[in-house]
């Protein structure tokens, strides 16, 4: 009778993998299939693309038949088996929970060694530039790996706030994001204040754009604050791009000063770094104080956003976020309870703006779409509303992803030798929003200990849950 059963199964699940690939085909088509190029006549022409068509539906339906002979069975087994007891997975959450986090700062801490160790000293650039500052930006909010990451994880964190902990959708957040960059060039090249003098001054800025967001907006909610939010993004942007005698427009600002290690010039000169400490020049220094410097200031978001989780405010927040009406029966001021959000919030994307501004040396209105916005608010979704450890998983995860598809260079052999596989980030973040909505509604990290304790943290044992009893209570 097994046998019969596998061949059933089998012809079902290879006819289903051929209905997905018919289905992928006709929708990939006019995607992937066709397109359209301009000749050396200045015609328009059409091109067809059949072998990255073919690739992408043999990869559908490859995917369609393993879910239906692997993942499904399994999960049907795992539906009817005996879950763990909950008193050994409460026994291990407490570990995982005392070590996850210091095995995580070590590991960024060491990173840059760990790059030059195995990349070498010329090609670790790539690795901490692109993927470790990167990341950082974005859990808080480039081009370049470890840089580029921690970019994402900053602006993460501070979006956090917003969406995470008050529950505000915001879609314009990258306006902060902008002010924080544009008031650091603008000052440096103007008043030539340093980069420590001005990163502060970029955050309160951005603060006060914030309030300013916030007074027009604190009757809305849900689609009506995400629709007004995204006109402020795209106002601020468009002021960028219209106010030339300031912003220089579409042009951009050139020449932004970069920061100094205590005052001594990451240059070749005789007074910059490496001649200071008997080096040989390389800049390579300038991207390590890029990415330690970046670091700290992700930590620093991150630090500030669990202390103030803690606080009557981070519990104002969270009570906004789960129901205004109660919150205000309860005396909350949700007025200032919704500005402090949207303050703290812009001030976190002004202090990332301004490290980018410094990093890269030069910006334009081009750097602050509404593409980018969108990166960081899926960042904060995938991750799980109010998890800080699960937005910077989700920083890693996509703008490190995002940035090893560039290596991938053996994908051409699959697609042909026109396949850019960085022009399908947004195809990959599609994808994964509706994985995570299907596997995990509430994020990858949903679960969040409560800020407050009446008394003391207490385990619940297994056969006491169903009825309410402590393990004090079972053994007293």
């Amino acid at each position: 009778m097994a046998a019969p059963a596998a061949r059933t199964a089998l012809r079902a699940a290879i006819m289903d993998a051929g209905l997905t690939a018919v289905l992928a085909f006709f929708l990939l088509l006019p995607l992937i299939g066709f397109r359209t190029v301009q000749n050396i006549r200045n015609e328009i022409v059409l091109e067809t693309r059949w072998q990255m068509l073919f690739g992408f539906v043999a990869m559908a339906a490859t995917g369609r038949l393993f879910y239906s002979l692997v993942i499904a069975p399994w999960r049907e087994r795992r539906a009817t088996q005996a879950r763990p007891p909950a008193a050994a997975v409460a026994r291990l959450r407490p570990i995982l929970a005392r070590w996850f986090a210091p095995f995580c700062i070590g590991f960024v801490l060491v990173y840059p060694a760990l790059s030059i160790g195995l990349a070498g000293f010329q090609g670790s650039v790539k690795w901490i530039d692109n993927f470790g500052i990167q990341i950082l930006i974005y859990v808080m909010l480039g081009d370049n790996f470890g840089i580029q990451i921690l970019i994402y994880v900053m602006l993460g964190l501070g979006l956090n706030i917003v969406v995470g902990l008050a529950g505000l959708l915001d879609l314009g957040y990258v306006a902060f994001y902008a002010v924080g960059a544009y008031s650091y060039a603008l000052l440096a090249k103007t008043f030539g204040f340093s980069f420590f003098m001005l990163l502060p001054l970029a955050g309160c800025l951005a603060a006060f754009w914030g309030i300013l967001l916030g007074f027009p907006v604190l009757r809305l909610r849900g689609d009506y604050l995400a629709i007004v939010t995204l006109a402020f993004g795209e106002i601020i942007r468009l002021v960028l791009i219209n106010w030339v005698d300031l912003t220089n427009g579409y042009a951009g600002i050139s020449g932004i000063p970069r920061p100094a290690f205590f005052g001594i010039p990451f240059t070749a000169d005789d007074d910059g770094f490496a001649a200071t400490f008997g080096l040989e020049f390389s800049p390579l220094y300038r991207t390590i104080f890029l990415y330690y410097l970046i670091l700290g200031l992700a930590l620093l978001t991150a630090f500030v956003t669990i202390r103030l989780r803690r606080l009557p405010i981070g519990r104002a927040w969270e009570a906004l976020r789960e129901d205004e009406i109660a919150c205000r029966s309860l005396g909350i001021n949700t007025t200032n309870t919704k500005l402090t959000a949207f303050a703290i919030g812009a001030m976190f994307a002004g202090f990332a703006g301004s490290f980018f501004a410094a990093r890269q040396g030069f910006i334009s209105p081009e750097s602050f779409t509404f593409l980018e916005s969108a990166t960081i608010l899926a960042i904060v979704v995938l991750g799980g509303l109010g998890s800080q450890v699960g937005v910077a998983i989700a920083a890693i995860v996509m703008i490190g992803g995002t940035e090893l598809l560039r290596e991938l260079d053996a994908l051409k052999a699959v697609f042909g030798p026109d396949f850019d596989p960085t022009q399908y980030r947004m195809l990959v973040f599609g994808f994964a929003m509706v994985a995570i909505m299907v596997w995990r509604p509430r994020g990858l990290i949903s679960a969040r200990a409560p800020s407050l304790f009446l008394r003391e943290r207490e385990a619940i044992a297994a056969g006491a849950t169903e009825k309410g009893r402590s393990l004090r209570e079972e053994n007293p």
